[in-house]
């Protein structure tokens, strides 16, 4: 085998358990002559002579909690060896004000209010009276410190409190019943080519928490209807834009079709995103081969 591709995960990474991308992803790199292996983002030192011609982040998904670290950890790495998708495109989706560049360049996003003091959290809530609204901090993964609470609530106050204590911006948006009904979707391109798209059902639970206690998801093959993989296509032609990097290696375009706001961005995730290859084995095979043109 001729080039070597780190796949950068975290410590928590297991075959089947959470992450059920690298293992097909490494199979299908295999199958085109070319070797990769899991690489611990926080346990390996970034050298010039570290053997991989090529570092893909696949699921450093305790980033969030360890973010200054791993924005270093990231500048390093580049510096010793490529990594897809780059650097300079995951310093800017690391934090969801990312979607105030691609709402001013056209895309439509699930309305937000944008809060950074107790003032502000307080005139956001009011504004939504008694509804259901969702909170969450603007760095996050795996729905950390979301919630899906009344606007008129303690239960909502605190949580926004406690994110701004935590140095995020909170998010606030109204619930869109779309999404309570499990109508969001994934939709899946591999170097601009839409694969397939997953349905992963509803996380949050009224009043707070997740459903069933713990977050959960249910990934399930749906289809896309032309004008969901148009809306994907565009958003990334927008990131293209707002960015001024190339078209990502991959992405994950997070949507729903509501009633009220139609299609809608909810976030476009661009370096650590589930690709759930175990739901669809021929996607592996398109995104090996998109990694071995990047080589």
């Amino acid at each position: 085998m001729s080039s070597t591709v780190g796949i950068v995960v975290t410590d928590t990474y297991r075959p089947g358990d959470g992450d059920n991308d690298t293992a097909p992803l490494i199979a299908a790199l295999s199958a085109l002559d070319i070797a990769a292996e899991p690489v611990i983002w926080h346990a390996w030192e970034p050298r010039s002579d570290a053997g991989y011609d090529l570092l893909v982040l696949r699921s450093p998904w305790d980033y969030s909690e360890r973010e200054a670290e791993f924005r270093a950890w990231l500048a390093r790495a580049a510096d010793a060896v490529p990594v897809l998708n780059p650097p300079a495109l995951v310093e800017w989706n690391l934090d969801k004000l990312y979607l105030q560049d691609l709402q001013r360049l056209g895309v439509e996003v699930v309305p937000t209010q944008w809060v950074t003091s107790p003032a502000e959290l307080a005139a956001a809530l009011s504004s939504h009276g008694g509804d259901w609204v969702v909170l969450k901090p603007s760095v996050s993964a795996g729905a950390l410190n979301t919630g899906l609470m009344r606007a008129n609530s303690a239960e909502a106050e605190e949580l926004g409190r406690q994110i701004l204590t935590l140095g995020r911006t909170v998010m606030v948006q109204p619930e869109v019943p779309e999404l309570s009904e499990g109508l969001e979707k994934a939709l899946y391109f591999f170097d601009g080519e839409f694969t397939h798209a997953i349905s992963k059902g509803a996380l949050l639970e009224r009043g707070g928490g997740f459903r069933g206690g713990s977050y959960q998801e249910n990934p399930q093959l749906v289809t896309a209807a032309e004008t969901e993989r148009a809306f994907g296509a565009k958003v990334l032609d927008a990131v293209a834009r707002a960015t001024g990097q190339p078209l990502p290696l991959y992405g994950r375009i997070d949507i729903v079709t509501s009633g009220r706001w139609g299609t809608v961005l909810l976030e476009a995730e661009l370096f650590e995103p589930a690709l759930n290859l175990h739901r669809a084995p021929a996607a592996a095979a398109v995104l090996a081969r998109a990694i071995a043109r990047q080589l």
